[in-house]
């Protein structure tokens, strides 16, 4: 009988990273091949990774490409996107290319402000209590500002305060949001352990229990705001900006096709947030809580027609980003990347990923009220399906045309398109 497996490794995280890939080789059945790609190396130092997350035992590279074209705010940026998607990167340009004489993208944002939820629980009186926090305002201000003072002197700091009743099945909750300026900081740090320091002191001055102390990703005070206007004319005529119109229409009307729609514009969002080294499940569950704020699932961006008959688009959404703390300070390629951006400030970097958004919303809409979205997005997978079946070099663009010519992208159509070319 076969030797159970376990995934029990005791002291495993007290092992170097090259005996914890032994551990894992051994666990899995990993051939050589395996064990060797999973020790190379990448533009992060083996060392530096380990000490970033816990059990580390590898490093995966994602493509990072730079999206072309862009003027934001009167500015050409080249912008970096970490991505394993195909045509990602050539939507944004190809959006930006055609906004590009009209004046590009225009940003704003309002405000680097993140929130702190603290959870009060079993009070009589909740309404009361609620004023008695209210009215300590000034102390817990300066509660605050004293885990910080760093941000203190950089401008940031505690903002403002405010306490809510949420009736559950338990009875009446009171939360309490502490609104804290995180500057050039995410901030995530920074406002966890206010709300951790000030838990105690809550529950001692209403008589309550302190439970949950976290921030919230729904960072509502920190959006970031991004409009273009393509001339009608340059995107194709009437005709294609009415059907852009109607596809948006769909998207604010229907949360399934919501949920694709944004999910298109997360593509741009997200892969600038990866690749700055910022942290991408926060700006996700952020947006689309944000698309769902007025109690329905709806579209971020919006679109309609100008009055000289043009194309306006418009896109907010929450973006909790920084520049210091986190893997954004020390990760080697986050930094490089963001010397390319050129940016100094959260809020430029943020104004930035927003135009990117809205861009990757225009040419996946435009995509698909034309040609639909397969022609180019096939034609790029044409080349990943060429690879996975041995091509290398110019083959790899050859077998792809073949493909395409063909009608028929898969692995049993790439192999025989191979064969072909190397008989030839």
């Amino acid at each position: 009988m076969a030797e159970r497996k376990t995934a029990r490794v005791s002291g495993f995280h007290k092992l170097g990273q090259a005996e914890r890939l032994e551990v894992v080789a051994a666990f899995a059945g990993l051939g050589e091949e395996h064990v060797a790609q999973l020790a190379r190396g990448s533009n992060i130092d083996a060392e530096l990774a380990d000490h970033m997350i816990e059990n580390m035992i590898s490093t995966i590279a994602i493509p990072v490409g730079v999206a072309t074209n862009l003027k934001i705010d009167g500015i050409d940026v080249l912008v970096p996107m970490a991505t394993e998607e195909s045509s990602v990167i050539a939507a944004v340009g190809n959006a930006a290319r055609q906004c590009y004489d009209n004046g590009g993208f225009t940003t704003s944002m309002s405000g680097t402000r993140m929130i702190a939820q603290i959870q009060l629980l079993d009070l009589a009186d909740p309404a009361r209590a609620r004023l008695v926090i209210l009215e300590r305002r000034d102390e817990i201000a300066a509660l605050c500002n004293a885990c910080d003072p760093t941000l203190v002197r950089m401008g940031g700091g505690f903002c403002d305060l405010e306490v809510r009743l949420i009736d559950a099945p338990s009875g009446t909750m009171v939360i309490t949001h502490i609104i804290v300026d995180t500057r050039d900081a995410m901030g995530a740090n920074a406002v966890n352990t206010m709300a951790e320091r000030l838990a105690p002191r809550l529950a001692q001055w209403t008589g309550g229990r302190s439970l949950l102390r976290i921030l919230s990703n729904l960072a509502d005070r920190r959006v970031a705001r991004a409009r273009a206007t393509w001339r009608c004319a340059d995107i194709g005529g009437e005709a294609v900006r009415d059907a852009m119109v109607a596809a948006f229409e769909f998207a604010d009307a229907d949360p399934y096709r919501a949920a694709t729609h944004n999910k298109g514009i997360m593509n741009g969002v997200s892969a600038v947030v990866l690749a700055t080294g910022n942290d991408t499940r926060a700006v996700e569950a952020g947006a689309h809580a944000y698309a769902a704020r007025d109690g329905r699932y709806r579209s971020l961006s919006r679109w309609e027609v100008t009055r000289e008959g043009d194309l306006s688009g418009v896109l907010e959404l929450p973006l909790a980003v920084g520049l210091v703390g986190g893997a954004t300070r020390i990760h080697p390629g986050a930094r490089a990347l963001l010397a390319i951006l050129g940016v100094d400030s959260a809020e430029r970097l943020a104004r930035i990923i927003a135009a990117v958004g809205l861009a990757q919303n225009f040419g996946a809409m435009k995509a698909l009220a034309t040609d639909g979205i397969q022609k180019g997005h096939m034609a790029l997978h044409a080349q990943n399906v060429a690879i996975t079946v041995g091509a290398a070099g110019e083959e790899v663009g050859a077998v792809a045309r073949l493909l395409i010519e063909r009608g028929t992208i898969d692995a049993e159509a790439a192999a025989g398109a191979l064969a072909q070319l190397r008989g030839a």
